[in-house]
């Protein structure tokens, strides 16, 4: 039997656990540089204010509905998605996170009946128990869906949030269920391929569970046969994905405000490749190259798309993971790609050519003495900043002030990650 965890409405949830004047009101958290809604309160969807709203076309309706709305506090709502994860493995050794407000478990079917011998209620006194302590321990509401499969236990969650008690064990013949549940909202179909399934009569998730796989296979691809298959009940959607390594690695972002100095962009560019070399060392991976871009606006309206980009490619000396070695390699060609007077809204990396730090390529020309002091140095720098937080310790190229990061004009504190915005208890 698999579970899926979901946080409710996860990033406002996150917001209300310290402020809770906030439960009752409609609440929303705005993406990356306050552009638009990413996580709605249930008495702000009841508003009807679609998910992606722009923040400029919500400001006549703050004071009329008596909105409150959050930059995004990412630090904030991955650390209390680390304790609920944690919370999670008390109940499972086998727990997959699949994103930052979702997690898959696994449970043994073999025995596990409560004392009226019912599998079914079992596991739905479980899911309410697996509630109840994220609730207490956390403070975030979940909602809890159980089923053979990973594709039945998303919509098992999904009926189960809308339950008073958030949890819902799906029957052993779910075929009531599929019949009602529109393709389009299949895990894994999405309203791309939804057309072309209803043009194939394939209008439900009944109907897909009951299509030929040969058929999927042919006319579509495996993974929509597998799909058909784990509506059926088996389990085909293992994790053994999460442990394939990142065939690339990018880091990008919009700029909070319009950059036009060198300086500027090298400096975002420089933290960007920083964030990404720590990916690398995470995976134990080191990188061959990387291609960097700046991104900016037409000459004569900053809001015109789609603009311009100017790109490089930089090959490193010997496949690396050193910020150090990286950064000196990145920072004399960005002059090549700035051209001044241009006003540009963002920049990023992405790193290619990955392979394994322990299997890479050896290079007879390598200065050994010098490449342990990398390693010893990227260690420290690792443990530091995953210690004391990010950022603790970087390096000088990725500048101090940083006026070109993401506006976040209504970001709350960071209870949780930082020694200076701790809670005050009076």
């Amino acid at each position: 039997m698999i579970a899926l965890v979901d946080g409710n409405n996860f990033f406002v949830s996150c917001e209300r656990v310290f402020d809770p004047s906030l439960n009752g009101k409609p609440v929303a958290v705005l993406s990356n540089n306050d552009g638009c809604c990413i996580s709605r309160s249930n008495e702000f969807k009841s508003l009807g204010i679609a998910m992606g709203t722009p923040y400029f076309q919500l400001q006549d309706k703050i004071e009329k509905y008596g909105l409150v709305l959050r930059s995004s506090n990412y630090e904030l709502y991955g650390d209390l998605s680390r304790r609920i994860i944690s919370i999670l493995h008390n109940f499972s050794p086998d727990v997959e996170q699949y994103s930052i407000d979702e997690a898959f478990i696994r449970f043994q079917t073999s025995g596990n009946k409560n004392t009226a011998g019912n599998v079914l209620s079992y596991y739905l006194e479980l899911g309410q128990k697996i509630r109840s302590t994220v609730l207490q321990w956390v403070g975030i509401p979940c909602g809890i869906g159980f089923a053979p499969s990973k594709t039945l236990a998303k919509i098992a969650n999904h009926i189960g949030k809308k339950l008073p008690g958030g949890v819902f064990v799906m029957p052993e013949d779910p075929g009531e269920i599929l019949e009602k549940l529109p393709v389009e909202e299949v895990w894994g179909v999405g309203r791309r391929l939804a057309p072309k399934l209803i043009r194939c009569r394939i209008r439900t998730a009944w109907d897909l569970a009951n299509a030929e796989e040969s058929f999927l296979r042919e006319k579509f691809n495996i993974t929509l046969a597998k799909t058909a298959r784990e509506l059926r009940g088996e389990d085909l959607f293992r994790d053994e994905e999460s442990n394939i390594l990142s065939q690339s690695i990018t880091c990008s972002r919009s700029f909070g405000e319009v950059v036009t100095t060198l300086e500027e962009l090298s400096q975002a560019v420089c933290s960007y490749a920083a964030t990404g070399a720590m990916k690398l060392r995470k995976e134990q991976q080191t990188a061959t190259g990387v291609n960097i871009y700046f991104q900016y606006y037409p000459e004569y309206s900053p809001y015109t798309l789609p603009g311009g980009c100017t790109a490089t490619t930089i090959i490193f000396p010997r496949p690396t993971c050193h910020t150090t070695e990286i950064l000196s390699a990145i920072t004399p060609k960005l002059k090549g790609i700035f051209v001044p007077f241009r006003r540009y809204k963002k920049a990023g990396i992405t790193y290619f050519g990955l392979e394994s730090y322990q299997n890479k390529q050896g290079d007879l020309f390598t200065d050994r003495e010098q490449e342990k002091r990398n390693e010893n140095l990227s260690a420290a720098l690792d443990l530091i900043n995953k210690k004391f937080g990010k950022k603790t310790l970087f390096h000088l190229s990725e500048g101090i002030k940083n006026s070109w990061q993401m506006k976040r004009n209504m970001l709350t504190k960071h209870y949780t990650t930082s020694w200076d915005e701790l809670m005050e208890v009076k």
